[in-house]
C-alpha cells in the first residue's frame, strides 16, 4: 500500500494516536506516499469533467492537504485560487510543491466548518475529506460551502461506489472503521477518520438543505460495475441563483 518513500507502521500508529491536526502535522512530508492521497486517475477525470462547464473565475480546495485539488482548479480557473487546510504541516508541503500553470494561489490556515470568507468562489472542491466529519457535522459544512460561493457556483466532489456487502473491500473498511471506533472511545482527543461514514442519500438530503441543486456525473473513465451503475461520481452541487 505504500512506496518506499511512505511512512513507517510505527509513524502511522503515532499519528493515529494523536488528534486529527496534529496527525496530519506528523504525516505531511510523506502523505503524498499514501493511497490517502486522491489518485491522478481521479484528479485527471475531474478535470476533464470540469473543463467543458467553465472557465471558472476563483477557486477553492476545501481541506487541501497537500494542494492535489489545488492543481485541479489551476486548470479550471482564470484568476485566482485557494487552498484551506486546518494542518500546517500540509500546508507548508503544500506551498512547496511545484504546481501547473495557471492563476496565483493563496493558502489559508482554517477549520472547513467556520470557513473565513465572504460569497467569493466560483467553484470548490473537496478530495477525500469528508470521513474526517461525523455525519452530524455534515449539514454545517455544507452551509459553510454554500456561504463562500456566488450565485450559481459549484461545489464538486468525486464519489466512489462503496463496496458490496460480503466482499473483501466491505470488510476492510468496515474493520478499520471499527478500529478507529474503538480507538475513539478509550483515547482522546479523537481522531476522526471513518470510510463508511457518508451515504449517498444523506449527502443528496445535505447539501439540498443547505440550499444547493445537486447532480451526479459519472466519470466515465472508471467504468460501470455490474448492476450498470458507475463506478465513480461527481457530486456537482449548484448554489442556486439568488
Amino acid at each position: 500500500m505504500f512506496s518506499p518513500e511512505g511512512p513507517s507502521l510505527r509513524e502511522l500508529a503515532v499519528q493515529a494516536l494523536s488528534s486529527v491536526e496534529r496527525g496530519y502535522d506528523l504525516l505531511a512530508p510523506k502523505f503524498d506516499h499514501t493511497p490517502f492521497r486522491t489518485s491522478d486517475s481521479v484528479l485527471d477525470a475531474t478535470v476533464s469533467a470540469l473543463l467543458p462547464t467553465g472557465p471558472y473565475a476563483s477557486g477553492l480546495d476545501l481541506c487541501c492537504g497537500t494542494g492535489a485539488g489545488v492543481d485541479v482548479l489551476r486548470q479550471v480557473c482564470e484568476e485566482s485560487v485557494t487552498g484551506v487546510d486546518f494542518s500546517t504541516g500540509m500546508l507548508e508541503v503544500a506551498r512547496e510543491r511545484i504546481r501547473p500553470q495557471g492563476p496565483p494561489v493563496g493558502w489559508v490556515r482554517a477549520d472547513a466548518r467556520a470557513l473565513p470568507f465572504g460569497p467569493v468562489f466560483d467553484l470548490v472542491v473537496s478530495f477525500g475529506a469528508f470521513g474526517h466529519f461525523l455525519p452530524r457535522e455534515l449539514p454545517g459544512l455544507f452551509a459553510q460551502v454554500h456561504s463562500v460561493l456566488r450565485p450559481g457556483g459549484r461545489f464538486v466532489f468525486p464519489v466512489v461506489a462503496p463496496p458490496r456487502p460480503g466482499t473483501p473491500a466491505h470488510a476492510v473498511l468496515l474493520g478499520f472503521d471499527a478500529v478507529m471506533r474503538v480507538r475513539n472511545a478509550v483515547r482522546r482527543p479523537p481522531f476522526v477518520m471513518y470510510y463508511r461514514a457518508v451515504r449517498f442519500g444523506d449527502m443528496w438530503r445535505g447539501l439540498s438543505r443547505a440550499g444547493f441543486r445537486v447532480e451526479f456525473w459519472a466519470l466515465p473513465e472508471f467504468g460501470r460495475r455490474r448492476d450498470g451503475s458507475p463506478r465513480v461520481r461527481l457530486v456537482v452541487a449548484s448554489r442556486v441563483e439568488a
